[in-house]
């Protein structure tokens, strides 16, 4: 019983301590806003300490009219990348995950605007060339779709693999970064 009153002790004094730094709780809150893109809806999460998931949403869900001042960059940001004035993201992004899927997500952030890497080319830049697999598991939950560009990543033989957002998605999302680059649609799978 002496040891609840401890924990609940410490607990309430950390409290106070952090009240005294005053630490705004309502900007920890998730914000979320419906984001209207040429290849379906994107749901975008995220506060001030960044954005936690921008995920496709397959039910019909409006867009959001008044969207937060934490996220309102993002959907600015994609609006640039979709009408293909943006090549690189400048969001800072906050994505739960293991420590492992962390620097995969990292990794792929490397990988250039209409450029491809396979699973193995990742796993390699991470000094594992054994660690493939567990690369792709990472990626394909990738929670930030677009701007942690796992799109990017296809199979070592050059075939289009798996993502998340319907292989359509991946495909339309690399045509559209070579018309970008190269000034029309190219047809690569």
């Amino acid at each position: 019983m002496g040891d609840h009153r401890f924990f609940y002790s410490f607990l309430l004094s950390e409290i106070k301590i952090n009240h005294k730094k005053k630490i705004n709780f309502a900007d920890m809150e998730l914000h979320t806003a419906y984001y209207s893109s040429p290849i379906g809806i994107l749901e975008i999460k995220g506060n001030e300490d960044g954005l936690v998931s921008l995920l496709f949403k397959e039910e019909i869900v409006e867009p959001t009219a008044k969207i937060h001042e934490s996220i309102k960059e993002v959907a600015y940001q994609l609006d640039e990348y979709f009408t293909g004035i943006r090549k690189e993201f400048g969001i800072k992004i906050n994505p739960e995950g293991t420590v492992f899927q962390k620097r995969v997500w990292q990794t792929l952030q490397t990988v250039p605007f209409g450029k491809s890497n396979s699973y193995l080319d990742i796993s390699k830049m991470l000094g594992d060339e054994n660690t493939t697999r567990a690369v792709g598991n990472a990626n394909g939950n990738n929670p930030i779709a677009i701007i942690i560009p796992c799109h990017r990543i296809i199979g070592s033989n050059g075939n289009l693999t798996g993502y998340a957002g319907g292989m359509w998605r991946k495909r339309w999302l690399i045509k559209h970064e070579n018309s970008v680059n190269f000034g029309k649609q190219t047809e690569l799978f």
